[in-house]
């Protein structure tokens, strides 16, 4: 049986190789690897500007990934910049919110990262605290700590103990979007994994870095999810059409 095909979200930063220097799409390589490790076939998907190329990239798709980095604008949750919120990344969010609503919408699983579970929150209504302490181990250095899952949840379904996991980020969610659920915290309370249990295909976010750790468990969960509905709607050009759709706010 043929691979599922993964997509994950990139973004355009200056990069510099050889003797050139320009805009490129980039992706820590650990990433793709995860999905090869966890049994899926990585695609990157560089960024685009039109809610109908989201609509068709994710109509290709067997699951999705939205990717960490930058902080999310907090003009899409409503809220005024904190002066320790990074600066905006306007494309990159207007595009990776695109690809999530597509995702929902066409029940591709869908597996949001760090920014792509404060991205999936946003999408869905929720907010976001814009600063946390702790939560990294430093400047570009990854941090350690424990997440203990939701018993009956998804998230507990794939990883049932608490485990250790590696963390980067300073920013987190704070009220839950429409229908989500929190699936795993962190020792402070923090929301480190939630997901959409009404939903026909997986939905899920996880605050940490699974693409940093030895763990394959969460990606493998996203694989399988991708793998099923492969077997249940072949890929087609024309699977966006027919697919069932939810509208998502």
């Amino acid at each position: 049986m043929p691979r599922p095909v993964i997509g994950i979200s990139t973004y355009q930063d200056p990069a510099r190789w050889g003797v050139w220097e320009m805009p490129a799409v980039l992706l820590p390589a650990a990433y793709p690897r995860l999905v090869r490790a966890a049994g899926g076939l990585a695609v990157l998907l560089p960024p685009d500007d039109a809610e109908d190329a989201a609509r068709e990239t994710v109509a290709a798709l067997d699951g999705l990934v939205i990717a960490g980095g930058a902080d999310v604008e907090p003009v899409r949750y409503g809220a005024v910049a904190d002066p320790r919120t990074g600066p905006p990344a306007r494309e990159r969010d207007a595009w990776e919110l695109a690809l999530i609503r597509a995702a929902i919408d066409q029940q591709v699983p869908l597996l949001g990262i760090c920014r792509g579970m404060q991205l999936l929150n946003v999408a869905l209504g929720g907010t976001l605290i814009q600063h946390l302490e702790d939560h990294t181990g430093g400047l570009g250095v990854f941090g350690s700590h424990a997440v203990t899952p939701v018993t009956g949840t998804v998230y507990a379904d794939a990883v049932p103990e608490a485990a250790m996991v590696p963390a980067y980020h300073h920013q987190a969610v704070d009220r839950l979007g429409t229908g989500l659920v929190a699936s795993a915290h962190a020792p402070d309370g923090t929301v480190e994994a939630l997901e959409l249990p009404d939903h026909a295909s997986l939905v899920l976010g996880v605050q940490w870095h699974p693409e940093m750790g030895r763990d394959t468990r969460v990606m493998a969960a996203l694989v399988r999810a991708a793998g099923e509905r492969a077997a249940s709607a072949p890929r087609t050009p024309d699977r966006s059409i027919r697919a069932p759709r939810t509208p998502v706010n």
